[in-house]
């Protein structure tokens, strides 16, 4: 099961968890207006939906390794 955690609260929690990872995803939604961003670690897949305005500049914050775009 995903683990979904809430922006802007546990933004922290998820880079932490972002370095861990194997793998990011990221997805943007247009017409819902979100992007969603996953990080994937051994155990869990977690998932954090942030405005689609904010995704470029959230995405650079990360320090995940494995950084891919999904259209």
């Amino acid at each position: 099961m995903p683990v979904e955690l809430k922006y802007p609260d546990q933004w922290s929690e998820f880079k932490e968890k972002a370095k861990k990872a194997s793998e990011c995803r990221l997805v943007r939604r247009e017409k819902e207006k979100i992007a969603k961003i996953k990080a994937r670690t051994k155990k869990y897949l977690y998932t954090v939906k942030v405005p689609l305005d904010k995704a470029d500049e959230l995405v650079k914050e990360l320090e995940c390794t494995n950084l891919k775009e999904i259209k």
